[in-house]
């Protein structure tokens, strides 16, 4: 017997196992009701009492040396297992690639944060609105030629439901909640129903600014411009303003910056005028205060707006609008370094 609990512990030492199920079976084998140790148990009732106590401690230092065996073997394959667990087996083997914020996501935050550094907070508003908050708010006159269906999406089923054309529905919202002194920017994309070219497209996102207090004047407004051009393409930046003409402000202006790529002495991109378009401005109209809940003898502001597609071209000379919507990976990633 003693030849017997030694060859057993020879074989012990050998034991190998590829899973758990492996493992459990040579634990039935050793350790069963019907394994090796319960035979060699049974034996061991037949020898004679002078043995009992050598063989009696052979047979359970050969018991404790089975269940460490087995023991070992579980945990072993239990940690590959966990092992294997954590690789992805349908993962490609080629790195996946870092991607990058879209041009106008970016150009869209650098907009809104020289403008908090400013003082405005973000406001933001729904795509599908009303035509009170589009337009009637604003002083669009009932025949303006925006509400033709030339230049707005209509809802089939309500005609005066719309996708907005603009963000100033937002400023819209933001005054009819809320008493001066107000300031907020507000980015958004908008619609208009127009073809679709290199130039121009049926949807395109705004950045629109608002600001109402007491006293506040045109020279407020140009001072603040001025700051965010000189942030947004540089210190040497000017800027001029021309007369123009909006339904929601008066005094209004088209605002030019000095082309930044010539520094005002005139090339193909500005048309060899030295000048470049960005923006709308101008006095926030006492009608649009009035109609809006707002008393126009008491306040006074000022109101802009941009498109970022416009200011994208500026910074990285885009010259097809349409780049910006057909998610080419090639054209994203010239942006990266951009992030």
């Amino acid at each position: 017997m003693i030849t017997k609990i030694e060859q057993l512990t020879a074989e012990i030492g050998n034991l190998r196992a590829n899973n758990a199920e492996e493992a459990e079976q040579l634990r039935i084998k050793y350790l069963g009701r019907k394994g090796v140790m319960n035979d060699l148990m049974e034996e061991f009732r037949t020898v004679a009492p002078e043995q009992k106590r050598e063989l009696g401690q052979k047979i359970n230092a050969l018991k404790q040396l089975i269940t460490a065996k087995i023991n070992e073997l579980k945990d072993a394959v239990a940690t590959e297992a966990n092992s294997n667990d954590s690789v992805d087996l349908t993962r490609t083997p080629y790195p996946i690639q870092l991607g990058t914020r879209h041009p106008l996501t970016i150009v869209k935050n650098e907009i809104v944060d020289i403008f908090s550094r400013l003082g405005f907070t973000l406001a933001e508003g729904p795509e599908v609105e009303d035509d009170w908050h589009v337009y009637s708010s604003m002083n669009f006159a009932d025949d303006h030629p925006a509400r033709d269906m030339q230049d707005t999406f209509f809802v089939e089923a309500r005609p005066d439901i719309i996708l907005r054309s603009h963000t100033s529905s937002v400023q819209a919202r933001v005054m009819e909640t809320q008493q001066p002194p107000i300031r907020v920017i507000c980015p958004g994309r908008v619609y208009r129903n127009e073809a679709i070219s290199a130039r121009a497209h049926c949807f395109f996102h705004q950045v629109e600014g608002l600001y109402i207090d007491k006293n506040v004047s045109f020279t407020d407004l140009k001072q603040v411009l001025l700051l965010f051009a000189q942030e947004m393409f540089g210190s040497e930046t000017k800027i001029r303003l021309r007369p123009s003409y909006f339904p929601f402000t008066e005094p209004s202006a088209e605002m030019d910056i000095s082309c930044h790529l010539c520094g005002g002495k005139g090339c193909s991109f500005c048309k060899h005028t030295g000048w470049v378009e960005i923006l709308g401005c101008g006095m926030v109209d006492p009608a649009v205060l009035e109609a809006n809940g707002i008393d126009s003898t008491v306040y006074t502001g000022y109101a802009f707006g941009m498109g970022i597609e416009r200011i994208t071209n500026l910074k990285y000379q885009v010259k097809d609008l349409r780049m910006f919507s057909e998610n080419d990976v090639r054209f994203l990633d010239e942006f990266k370094s951009a992030n």
